[in-house]
Order: structure tokens, then sequence, then C-alpha cells
């Protein structure tokens, strides 16, 4: 769930494929539960929960995951999670946003700015990197689904503001209060999603050399192996 930053797309060490597979089903998991837990628990009657379900399905979490992490919304009835937005600048003075999901915020900052500072940057007030963002409505659809052609002209009649086709997806922006609307008029043509969520659209990129990829790479990996963190957003583009 590393969001939309160019960093996603460069691979992963060797090795880490099952550690990571499981933090994604964890976060996932996560997700589903507070939508549940602050909706209904129809997913048709719950955008944020059928958003979340459908991320979940394109990551092949099982479906007994899935159900088990809707049904958690009923037991823990107590327990109350808080979506936190962290912000600050990582090595090479790079943009970085951090979207947590937390039943403990004391807990959650102090881990997040430890990995800010380990890596030489520095965690700072609300609005000291958002700035260099816009946050807009970002809908995933895979190429097998549609194909560049269609999927632009539904997305000029769906309402949305930018549709781009990439060599693995087909990727829809838009105003973030018009996410769910959007989806909606896809979803007549349209069955699987690969996400649906807002993020933060870096306005200008930071360009990093080949020499400096690793650090900033193990930075970004430190901040998403974080249980509490859900997404991470950043400026930062990777010279080949």
């Amino acid at each position: 769930m590393a969001g939309h930053s160019h960093w996603a797309g460069i691979k992963h060490k060797k090795g880490k494929a099952d550690k990571i597979r499981s933090k994604i089903f964890s976060k996932l998991s996560k997700e589903i539960t507070v939508a549940a837990k602050l909706g209904d628990k129809d997913p048709a009657m719950n955008p944020r929960l059928r958003s979340a379900i459908q991320a979940a399905r394109s990551a092949n979490m099982p479906k007994d995951n899935i159900e088990r992490a809707i049904d958690k919304s009923n037991i823990n009835t107590e327990l109350n999670f808080d979506n936190l937005r962290y912000e600050g600048f990582g090595p090479d003075k790079v943009a970085v946003i951090v979207e947590a999901l937390t039943d403990n915020k004391n807990r959650t900052a102090s881990k997040i700015r430890t990995i800010f500072q380990k890596a030489g940057g520095n965690l700072g007030t609300q609005g000291s990197a958002s700035h260099n963002f816009n946050q807009l409505g970002v809908i995933k659809i895979d190429k097998k689904e549609v194909t560049d052609e269609r999927i632009f002209e539904l997305a000029i009649e769906a309402g949305a503001d930018e549709c781009k086709s990439n060599k693995d997806f087909h990727e829809i922006h838009c105003s973030k209060n018009e996410i769910y609307n959007v989806k909606k008029e896809l979803e007549k043509e349209i069955n699987n999603f690969i996400s649906t969520a807002i993020e933060w659209i870096p306005l200008n990129n930071v360009e990093i050399s080949k020499e400096k990829n690793e650090d900033l790479i193990n930075f970004f990996e430190s901040l998403e192996e974080e249980e509490d963190v859900q997404n991470v957003y950043s400026n930062a583009e990777f010279i080949k």
C-alpha cells in the first residue's frame, strides 16, 4: 500500500515477499475492520468498505480473511482507530506524507519520528510537506479489464479529470469529493478494481540519483513495515 510514489515501482529485495504479503494483508484487514465499524456492514451500502474489499481481492487476500476482518468490527466495539497524517522530509529533502491508522497516537508518532531521524530526515508539522502535493481521488483498474480507448471514454463520461494508462493498469484521477460518484459510474461496466483511494499526488518530483536510491528505498521500507502505517507518499523520482 505504498500509495502514489515513484518508489512503489522499485522491486523489493529478494526474500521479503512473504513478509511484505503478510504486512499488506494486515493493513488491508485493519482498513476493512475500520470501514465496517464506521459504516454499514453491507459493501453495497458502504463505499469505503467496498473499496477496501476490492483492494483486498486485488492483493489475493483469502475470502476468510476478509470476512474475519468485517466480523472483527462487531467484536472489538471498544477499540477505536484514528486516521492520522504525518509530514516531513526524508533523505535528500524528499517530501514525505505518511498516513496511519492507529489505536495509540503516542506510540505511532514516536516510531515514525525515529524512522525519519535515523534516515537523516525530520518529521515536520502538518502542512510542512503537503503543499508539495495535490490530494486527488485515484482509481486503478487492471489493463485486462478494459482497453485504453474504452477506459478513456468511460472516464470522461463518469466525470473524471484525467485518465492515463501504463504497462499494467489504467489510472483515473478525479476530485477527492467525487471519487465514489465516478467509481459508481465506472462500476456499470467494470467489475474489478485494483484500488480506489484518495491519494497525495506530487506537484513536482525530486530526482534521486542512482547512487542514493538504496538509502531512500530503505527509508520507505522502514516506514511501510510499521504496522500502523497504511500509506506512504513522496515526490521522489528515481533515475534509472
